[in-house]
């Protein structure tokens, strides 16, 4: 199983000082916190896409790039690549290259993104956002797959006799999420590829997402991958530990009170019994992420959100640290639950090796 953290990038004012962060401190406070990602052992790290205020990652590649060339062991991530708003052309050949500079160290989360006047900025129209990313990563899937493409759509120009380069690294595309909160379409498009469903249950209560996954698995199951149990499953999370509950309560509920999205909404208390925040200590954050596997079954892939709502540098790197002494615990308790069969977390290299066996076949 893969444990990671994932960024929003936004940039917020800290409640408790008034201290609002540079665009530049913040783009390099992530990449500093990516970096102590793999310090504390960490599997993945992710970044989101967005095109406006107040958030910097507008080039996740660009980042993750960056990123590649300073470690040696991370996952690289999105924890949105826009397949709405992005041109599938344009996505291919930049996680391609990626793919190559991190030596497969690549993979991605295909996301429709929730902010409504990002589509005409892009020349996109929202209305149509279902059948954007259902085109659109139909022509993302074949560009990777096949070396000569023609194409025909409703949203773009047709392609004649192209190749998009670089080719994938080793023949093998970088494995796919796709993320959704509520949409079933997107189950279904995730299903029907064989590829990842990422539920990034943050805002939602439990019964919500495991309605979306069922659905998912019986699809995959359906469409011929596996069984509904050997389907890809990946889950968010938001976590905020000291050594003491209390202690966590009492310095990250100004943050909560004031973060953007939720702030000024239900309170700490509600907020944390209805959906998967969890506000204490490392042993709750324990007792509470192994709950995930009763709602949604064995799943391949847990990401935290650590650093949001104007908390500084400082006291997530700290968060880091008590991450990486849980996550040791949340391995070995994950693996003795295990079902057989179930499917391991997609590697680059476990994509090579059923690609291989697929030919020798």
């Amino acid at each position: 199983m893969q444990f990671g953290i994932f960024s929003v990038g936004d940039v917020t004012t800290d409640p408790t000082t008034g201290v609002t962060p540079s665009e530049r401190e913040r783009i390099k406070a992530m990449v500093t916190i990516a970096l102590k990602a793999e310090e504390v052992g960490l599997d993945v790290f992710a970044t989101g896409e967005h095109h406006n205020p107040p958030f910097v990652p507008s080039s996740p590649t660009t980042m993750l790039g960056y990123v590649a060339a300073r470690t040696e062991r991370l996952i690289l991530s999105t924890a949105t690549t826009l397949i709405t708003t992005n041109d599938p052309v344009k996505i291919a050949e930049d996680f391609a290259m990626l793919q190559h500079l991190a030596d497969g160290r690549v993979d991605l989360m295909m996301g429709r993104g929730n902010t409504g006047p990002v589509y005409p900025w892009f020349g996109q129209d929202i209305r149509q956002g279902i059948p954007l990313a259902i085109e659109n990563y139909a022509l993302l899937h074949e560009l990777w797959r096949k070396d000569v493409v023609d194409w025909e759509g409703r949203f773009r120009t047709p392609l004649q006799g192209f190749t998009s380069t670089p080719r994938p690294l080793d023949g093998v595309p970088p494995f796919v999420w796709h993320g959704s909160i509520r949409s079933p379409e997107i189950a279904e498009q995730a299903a029907y590829y064989g590829d990842g469903f990422f539920a990034n249950h943050i805002f939602w209560p439990a019964s919500h997402f495991q309605r979306l996954i069922a659905l998912y698995r019986e699809r995959f199951s359906h469409y011929g991958h596996g069984t509904p149990e050997q389907a890809y499953v990946g889950l968010g999370g938001q976590v905020f530990m000291r050594k003491n509950s209390q202690d966590a309560v009492d310095e990250f509920r100004p943050y909560f009170d004031n973060a953007p999205v939720y702030g000024h909404g239900p309170s700490l208390e509600d907020f944390t019994s209805q959906t998967p925040l969890t506000v204490g200590s490392p042993q709750q954050v324990i007792d509470r992420t192994l709950t995930f596997r009763e709602h949604f079954g064995d799943y391949q892939r847990q990401l935290f959100l650590m650093d949001h709502a104007g908390l500084p540098l400082k006291t997530v790197l700290e968060q880091l640290d008590h991450l990486g002494e849980i996550v040791p615990v949340l391995r070995a308790e994950f693996a003795a639950r295990r079902a057989p069969g179930v499917a391991e977390a997609p590697t680059h290299e476990s994509l090579v090796a059923a690609a291989r066996e697929e030919v020798s076949a």
